[in-house]
């Protein structure tokens, strides 16, 4: 069943917008930050890595951001460039600020840590004057990063294309994607992220992003309480993630579908998120029982989690579909399935 209608008619598969850093990972790892010295730089940054996940799935992404204009500016374009991303709504600043910077520990494969720069940003300088019309009208859907609700005036632009989106019949995706950075107070979260996922057909988070969503509207709700909220808010789809404890999908015809991590080595604790939405979202847009989108999106997380890199690693199609059939085959049919 397909719960959100695409025209196929557009030719972005997806456009996104939010926040594009740098991320810097220690190839000294399983040590402090204090103590690493060797570091491999990565494009960064959470709709940044879910665009070039989709891209290497071979979906066409657009993007909304702001980038400094210096090296590292050329660095992010140069690469989405690379990726077969459209980068024509992607902007430089133009008073000096700057790409966010990622430092990540890995001290075990269970005990990870980020560490972010993120003063005078360049990601939340996108401004209303960068949101196009006409540009939201070419896909088939916006995805909304949380990070863009922060400050101003990246929130006046994104609730902005959110309202374009609406009025062009575009879904609008909402991926909460907490950070702690930059927000003022915790009630001005819950403003800003209620805002947007009462006009979003599909939220994808975390049980303590959707308590941060839902503190202002109905503090304390459980998983089925938020899903059936939301859903009387218009969403489709509403994915509520537990880690290590898997992920369920609640549809607006009642059902719920839940998955649980695929068995492997992890490299490090952080990036599999990115990976999940990608193939999540992949899956949705070619139109998959919902269930199947949350096995590939399980399936590419637990990849990502044993990889370096998040934008790097991103891996294609034959990856996610190999990598599932070895672990059926090793564990049984119904390894990932809840």
């Amino acid at each position: 069943m397909k719960y959100i209608p695409l025209d196929a008619g557009r030719n972005l598969d997806l456009i996104l917008l939010g926040r594009v850093a740098i991320d810097f990972n220690p190839l000294d790892y399983n040590r402090t930050l204090a103590e690493s010295t060797t570091f491999r730089k990565y494009l960064g940054g959470s709709p940044a890595n879910i665009a070039v996940g989709l891209s290497r799935l071979g979906k066409k992404c657009g993007f909304f951001a702001r980038v400094s204009d210096d090296r590292f500016g050329d660095f992010a374009v140069d690469y989405f460039k690379k990726e077969n991303i459209d980068t024509s709504h992607i902007h430089r600043c133009e008073h000096g600020e700057k790409l966010g910077l990622t430092f990540t520990e890995i001290l075990s494969e269970e005990e990870s840590s980020i560490l972010m720069y993120r003063n005078r940003i360049a990601d939340l300088q996108l401004c209303m004057k960068d949101i196009d019309e006409k540009y939201i009208r070419q896909g088939k859907a916006l995805l909304i990063s949380g990070t863009a609700l922060a400050e101003s005036p990246s929130r006046e632009a994104a609730l902005k294309a959110v309202f374009l989106a609406k009025k062009t019949n575009t879904p609008v995706i909402f991926d909460i994607d907490y950070r702690e950075y930059n927000w003022k107070s915790k009630e001005e979260i819950g403003v800003y992220y209620g805002i947007v996922a009462g006009q979003a057909d599909v939220i994808l988070g975390s049980r303590k992003e959707y308590d941060l969503t839902e503190q202002l509207i109905r503090p304390g709700m459980k998983d089925e309480e938020s899903a059936a909220y939301w859903h009387g808010r218009g969403a489709k789809i509403v994915v509520i993630k537990h880690g290590k404890e898997g992920s369920t999908a609640y549809t607006s015809d009642g059902q719920r579908f839940s998955i649980k991590p695929f068995p492997i080595k992890k490299l490090k604790g952080f990036g599999g998120g990115d990976g999940y939405a990608s193939a999540f979202l992949y899956g949705l847009l070619e139109g998959w029982d919902i269930i199947d989108c949350l096995e590939f999106g399980s399936a590419s997380a637990s990849l990502l989690i044993a990889s370096h890199s998040c934008s790097d690693s991103m891996p294609d199609v034959a990856a996610i579909q190999t990598y599932i059939k070895d672990c059926k085959q090793k564990y049984g049919n119904m390894i990932a399935r809840a």
